[in-house]
């Protein structure tokens, strides 16, 4: 009984964490970052970068991370009380795979390289010189984070697969199926750092998101075809 209760609250805070994390996430890339591109954004984004960039950034890096942690541990408790199916492992692992990138891009290419704009926002309006590799690294993160959209829409999915085994059909875990969509999520990431096309298609909101579904799409063909 004691342990259903854990279970019970790791659920809710993993979901209270999670709906922070992701709601942050599509207000910068759907909201934030195209009115940064409009003349009156653009007047405002020092302003906007040193006033509510900030506080924005503190609840989006920390659900982050709170859904991160709640879900392994979600994951963990699944294991040990033996309530683990193959296929809530096949659902549950493949969606693990996403969120712990896009968890790592969060704490490790985006939050350090928007602590560096905000910094170089904050010099220029004390009287100083703005940081030339602020800008510089600029791109990565907005790379960064428009992957990170685009994972998430395979991460809800496995999210509710996990919990509804009619969704993944008769789809069963095998090593090969999780290696081949770790292998998928991988090179998909790579591109943050690389120049290759795909950084062209993660330069609109509406390429991202079908970059979201054609994943989403590749890996349940992955699942069915090798699960």
């Amino acid at each position: 009984m004691e342990m259903l209760v854990v279970d019970g609250l790791l659920r809710y805070l993993h979901l209270l964490a999670g709906i922070t994390w992701l709601g942050f996430l599509y207000y910068f890339n759907f909201v934030q970052t195209p009115f940064f591109g409009t003349e009156l954004g653009g007047g405002a984004r020092s302003a906007m970068t040193r006033g509510l960039v900030p506080n924005a950034l503190w609840w989006f890096r920390w659900g982050a991370m709170i859904t991160f942690i709640t879900g392994l541990m979600i994951f963990l408790y699944k294991l040990m009380s033996g309530g683990a199916s193959s296929v809530y492992l096949l659902s549950i692992l493949t969606g693990m795979v996403f969120g712990t990138i896009m968890w790592a891009n969060v704490w490790f290419v985006i939050w350090p390289r928007q602590k560096m704009a905000i910094a170089s926002a904050e010099s220029v309006a004390a009287g100083g010189e703005a940081n030339p590799e602020a800008a510089a690294q600029a791109p990565l993160a907005a790379r960064a984070s428009r992957i990170n959209t685009a994972f998430s829409i395979v991460l809800l999915w496995y999210m509710l697969a996990a919990g509804n085994s009619a969704v993944m059909g008769g789809a069963a875990l095998t090593p090969p199926a999780i290696v081949v969509i770790a292998a998928i999520a991988v090179l998909v990431e790579i591109n943050i750092w690389t120049k290759t096309p795909i950084q062209g298609v993660l330069g609109s909101v509406q390429n991202t998101l079908i970059l979201g579904f054609g994943l989403l799409v590749l890996t349940l063909i992955t699942n069915s075809a090798l699960g």
